[in-house]
C-alpha cells in the first residue's frame, strides 16, 4: 500500500510517498480502505521529532481517518454493530496517512448521514479531544460559559459548535479579524484579536467581571497566569497543548480564593478503553448533532495524495506547511483518490 512516510525529522519536505506491507487487522480491529486522513497538529510536531508516537503504535503520521471496512475481528465488528462495507471514521495512534489503516473497533464511529468522507475524516481527533476536555475533565454546563483559545484552529470550530448546540455561551481568541469574524459565523458569541486586545480585559468587560467558567487552552506558558485571572469562581483551566512553552509563574492566591480547578490531558497514548468511551458519548449526544446539521465540519483545505510519488510528496508537504503557517480556519484533510 501506498503510506506517507517521516524519511527524517525536519521541514514539510521530509513527508515522502512510499510504500509498506499492508496491515492485518487483529483482535477487537478492524481493516478501513483509506478514502481520507485527517491532518493535526501533532502530525506536524512527530515530523518535527517532538512527538514521538507511542509503544506499538504505527510510525506512520496521522491520527484520523475515514473510509470503508474491508476486513476484521468478526466478533467484535458484530458487538459494535459494524459489518463489511461500512463507511466509518476512526481515531488512530497513527498509521493514518495511508490507503489501509488499522483501528480499534471500539474507536470507530459510523461516518454520519449526510456527511462525505473528506468531512468525516475531519472529525475523531478533534472531537474526541473537545468532548474529553471540554465536556468530561471541564465539566461545561448549559449555561456556563466557555473560552476557546484559538477558536479557528480544528478544535476551536468543533469546540465553538458542540458548545453552543449544548447550551453553553462562547468567546473565542484568534489572530485576526478575519479568523475572528469565522467564527462569529460558527455560532461564537463573542470573539477577541488577541494581537490586537487584551483578552483579559476583554473578557472582564464582557463577563461584567464575573469571568467564565471553562478555559481551554492550547497555549500554555504565559497564558496561564493570565487565564487564571479571567476564571470565574470554582472555573476549570484545562491545557491541551503547550505552544507558548510549559513552564508558568501563576498567582496561586487566586486559586485558593476562587477555588480554581487547573487540569489538562493527552489523548493519544490513552488507553483503548477510554477512547472508546468517549466514542460511545459523541455517538449518543453528537452524532445527532451532525445528523441534523445542527454542527458541521468545517474543511479548510484538502489536497489530493495518490497520482504519483511527486504528487503525494507534494500534496503532504503543502498540508503541513499550510497548518505551520496558521493561516487556515477549520481542518486539512489529504485525501485517497476521490473523497
Amino acid at each position: 500500500m501506498q503510506v506517507i512516510e517521516i524519511t527524517s525529522f525536519g521541514p514539510p519536505d521530509v513527508l515522502r510517498l512510499g510504500s509498506r506491507p499492508e496491515p492485518v487487522a487483529g483482535v477487537g480491529e478492524l481493516l478501513i480502505r483509506v478514502a481520507a486522513s485527517g491532518v493535526n497538529r501533532p502530525d506536524v510536531l512527530q515530523r518535527a521529532g517532538h512527538y514521538p508516537a507511542p509503544a506499538g503504535a504505527s510510525d506512520i503520521p496521522g491520527l484520523e481517518v475515514a473510509g470503508i471496512i474491508i476486513d476484521g475481528d468478526a466478533k467484535a465488528l458484530q458487538a459494535a454493530g459494524f459489518k463489511l462495507g461500512d463507511a466509518v471514521c476512526a481515531l488512530v495512534a497513527g498509521g493514518g496517512y495511508a490507503e489501509l489503516c488499522v483501528a480499534p473497533v471500539g474507536q470507530c464511529l459510523p461516518v454520519p448521514a449526510g456527511l462525505s468522507m473528506t468531512q468525516a475524516a475531519s472529525l475523531p481527533e478533534t472531537f474526541f479531544t473537545v468532548w474529553s476536555n471540554v465536556f468530561t475533565r471541564g465539566q461545561l454546563r448549559t449555561g456556563e460559559t466557555l473560552l476557546v483559545q484559538g477558536g479557528s484552529s480544528g478544535i476551536g470550530v468543533a469546540a465553538i459548535q458542540m458548545a453552543k448546540a449544548l447550551g453553553a455561551k462562547v468567546i473565542v481568541t484568534a489572530g485576526s479579524d478575519e479568523k475572528c469574524a469565522s467564527c462569529l459565523k460558527l455560532g461564537a458569541d463573542h470573539a477577541i484579536n488577541y494581537r490586537t486586545q487584551d483578552f483579559v480585559q476583554e473578557i472582564r468587560t464582557l463577563t461584567a467581571g464575573h469571568g467564565v467558567d471553562v478555559i481551554l487552552d492550547m497555549v500554555a506558558g504565559d497564558y496561564v497566569a493570565r487565564e487564571i485571572e479571567c476564571l470565574a469562581e470554582d472555573g476549570r483551566l484545562v491545557i491541551i497543548a503547550v505552544q507558548g512553552g510549559v513552564k508558568s509563574a501563576i498567582n496561586s492566591g487566586l486559586v485558593l480564593r476562587r477555588r480554581l480547578t487547573i487540569t489538562g490531558s493527552t489523548l493519544r497514548a490513552r488507553p483503548v478503553a477510554f477512547k472508546s468511551q468517549i466514542a460511545q458519548a459523541l455517538r449518543k449526544k453528537v452524532w445527532p448533532l451532525l445528523e441534523s446539521g445542527k454542527v458541521k465540519p468545517v474543511i479548510h483545505s484538502t489536497f489530493v495524495v495518490t497520482g504519483g510519488a511527486q504528487q503525494g510528496d507534494s500534496a503532504a508537504a503543502q498540508a503541513h506547511r499550510l497548518m505551520e503557517s496558521n493561516e487556515h480556519v477549520g481542518k486539512i484533510v489529504l485525501t485517497w483518490g476521490t473523497p
